[in-house]
């Protein structure tokens, strides 16, 4: 069984949301297309599916990073503030964003939360770790010699 850390980090993300997206619970708030990241970018974001993609980021995240709070991963998808002449700044990510991912993921039953912050349920390090397994296969069958690697 293959773990998160074996695989590249955007093919795995792009697995994972592409599972999310017929996951019932996990869909995007009808302010989610107006809407951006933080106020450090000056765009909303401009795929269709971010939202997916999102969820499927912090999925990874709460499995490589342990226990992780609201605050935390605001700072961690935060970035530089240009201030045009002046220097950048960090600036955190917003909230809502974070928040609503994370309480449509513990309805699906992927994350739960505890006194040190949200973390993932088995359920949850099972779906991440049976496509980072389908991931390994696939990159092994390219170049049998990844395969010496597994786990």
């Amino acid at each position: 069984m293959s773990s998160a850390y074996d695989v590249p980090a955007d093919m795995l993300i792009k697995r994972l949301a592409d599972y999310l997206k017929r996951v019932p619970y996990i869909v995007p708030p009808p302010w989610a297309e107006f809407v951006k990241t933080g106020s450090h970018t000056e765009r909303p974001p401009q795929e269709k599916d971010w939202w997916a993609i999102r969820c499927a980021s912090l999925l990874r995240k709460l499995y490589t990073h342990g226990p992780l709070g609201v605050d935390d991963l605001r700072s961690i998808y935060g970035g530089r503030k240009r201030r045009g002449y002046f220097p950048g700044h960090h600036r955190d990510a917003g909230g809502a964003i974070i928040r609503r991912a994370l309480q449509q993921l513990e309805q699906a039953g992927f994350v739960k939360k505890t006194k040190e912050g949200r973390i993932l349920t088995d359920k949850g390090k099972n779906k991440v770790e049976e496509i980072s397994s389908k991931i390994f296969d696939e990159l092994g069958k390219e170049n049998p010699a990844l395969l010496k690697y597994r786990r």
